[in-house]
């Protein structure tokens, strides 16, 4: 179907690259915040690297994956707004950018660690997101684990670069929660799909209402057993020398929120979205992270000392 393209703005090829949807990759901060090391400036600035890496990969991706689905995305209510699918950028000159960006990642990824491992990661999330734009993002299960294994590769990438390790239950808690959130996603296409009467994705013939709000529960369910079960480990309690259980008040309220966002409100379709519009789960995740700072930095001056 052709269509007319509209002059472009830089606005809009400034959207094509989906700069708001970087704030997944402070996901590679993760692993050296909790490692206790983060200021140290050496490794900060590796990761800062790292991270404009993932960047620049990830919106050659989302160029790939809108070019492949302008006429889906014509279809959906918000995606139909995106630049390629109502021709406000250039088919072309889109593709261009996409090489160039998949270039620049790789190349700096190798500079912030030229032994080539976090290169090897950042291989891995490149290949795995073309393989699902190019057709595994059409196979129900295969597409979610797909988004959440991109997280587990975020976190890995950035324990490579701050030279930090990462505990098994740290991955799987990554995973769980990136399922989750994937999950609800999902539920989102197929409310779209009850109320337009429109197949956003060939995904969601796998898909229903009843078998994703019970795949929801009981992922977020196992999200925090193993959350809590972390937190009482002897491990847990002689790295952190705090009764760390505390703060799974905090997981459960936002857990409990994105649920209330995901069934009340039917508006849990993008994440990104979820996390800088709503004001419950910011304060909530602050909270949190102020709780592992107080533990990790600041244990000498608080109370909660063992």
């Amino acid at each position: 179907m052709n269509y007319l393209v509209a002059p472009a703005t830089m606005k809009h090829y400034i959207k094509l690259l989906r700069p708001k949807h970087w704030a997944k990759n402070l996901f590679l901060f993760v692993p050296l915040f909790f490692a206790g090391k983060f200021f140290e400036l050496d490794k900060i600035a590796l990761l800062i690297g790292g991270f404009f890496a993932f960047s620049f990969l990830a919106s050659s991706i989302y160029i790939i994956n809108d070019y492949r689905d302008i006429e889906d995305d014509k279809k959906h209510p918000e995606k139909r707004n995106r630049p390629l699918a109502a021709g406000l950028v250039n088919k072309t000159t889109s593709l261009i950018i996409s090489v160039v960006l998949t270039l620049t990642g790789l190349a700096l990824a190798f500079l912030v660690d030229t032994s080539g491992k976090f290169l090897f990661i950042t291989g891995i999330y490149y290949v795995l997101n073309m393989l699902y734009s190019f057709g595994l993002k059409n196979i129900s299960i295969i597409d979610i684990l797909i988004l959440a294994s991109g997280f587990v590769l975020r976190v890995k990438g950035g324990a490579e670069l701050a030279g930090v390790n990462t505990t098994e239950w740290f991955i799987i808690m990554t995973f769980l929660l990136a399922l989750f959130m994937a999950l609800a996603k999902r539920r989102d296409d197929v409310m779209l799909k009850l109320s337009t009467g429109n197949e956003m994705r060939k995904s969601m013939k796998g898909y229903s209402l009843e078998f994703l709000n019970t795949l929801i529960a009981l992922f977020s369910a196992i999200l925090i057993v193993s959350y809590i079960n972390f937190t009482v480990t002897p491990a847990a309690h002689q790295k952190y020398g705090f009764r760390l259980f505390y703060t799974a008040l905090f997981v459960i309220a936002a857990l409990m929120r994105y649920l209330q966002i995901t069934f009340i409100h039917n508006k849990a379709g993008s994440p990104t979205d979820v996390l800088y519009r709503d004001r419950f789960i910011q304060v909530t995740l602050v909270l949190w992270a102020a709780s592992f700072f107080v533990i990790l930095y600041l244990r000498d001056l608080t109370f909660f000392e063992k």
